[in-house]
């Protein structure tokens, strides 16, 4: 086999790994989803903690993500860079960086310290500028289904982008956010309706392929 019929072989399994590890998340994700439907799962929430009341303060960097890296001190080296299909960006002078499945400040450290030996003011701020991503909503909401979104994206907004909770069926005080985390099933339950009411400023921010379920009331 030469290189490049190698090269495309190789490539070829690696798209065919990614697509099957994504039916098979998918898979489990949806059937935590008919579980809660069903009323067979009460799930123990997991604890909310600033990162999950953050913009994209959690989300992993995906390809495709727009990233705007600005040096306070050396203008000259500021760039917007999406992340490419192999997961790496191109720097100035440094050369090319890993960003895919980073956050943006674990990738603003690994930046910092490249370009640290050059610059005399010691910052660097990078920041996710876009990045499409799939939610999934489901329950007692008026338009049931996957919403695409490419901007931070609160679970309340989620809601609304899927037409807004049925008000005559929706527990808004009981909303569960499925999430899938490093292989493990987390669960968020939210009081919504502390935030529709304006008695609440605290947005829980989705991530990229969550769940979000609005259980009906219970009369």
């Amino acid at each position: 086999m030469t290189r490049n019929n190698q090269f495309i072989h190789e490539s070829g399994e690696t798209k065919r790994s990614d697509v099957w590890r994504g039916v098979a998340r998918l898979a489990l994700l949806l059937s935590v989803l008919t579980a809660l439907v069903s009323g067979c799962v009460t799930p123990s929430p997991t604890p909310l903690t600033e990162k999950e009341l953050t913009p994209f303060g959690s989300v992993k960097l995906r390809a495709g993500d727009v990233l705007v890296i600005t040096f306070p001190g050396s203008p000259n080296l500021n760039t917007t860079q999406p992340v490419r299909r192999d997961g790496r960006i191109a720097l100035p002078l440094v050369g090319e960086l890993t960003a895919i499945g980073k956050t943006p400040g674990e990738l603003e450290k690994e930046v910092l310290k490249l370009y640290e030996p050059q610059l005399v003011t010691k910052e660097v701020f990078v920041n996710l500028q876009s990045s499409a991503y799939p939610v999934f909503v489901s329950g007692a909401v008026v338009r049931p289904g996957k919403i695409m979104s490419d901007r931070p994206l609160s679970a309340l907004e989620a809601i609304m982008e899927a037409g807004g909770f049925d008000l005559n069926r929706a527990n808004m005080k009981g909303v569960v956010v499925v999430r899938e985390e490093e292989g493990r099933l987390r669960h968020y339950v939210l009081n919504l309706k502390l935030v529709f009411d304006g008695k609440s400023k605290q947005l829980f921010y989705v991530r990229p392929s969550d769940i979000i379920f609005v259980p009906e009331r219970r009369f």
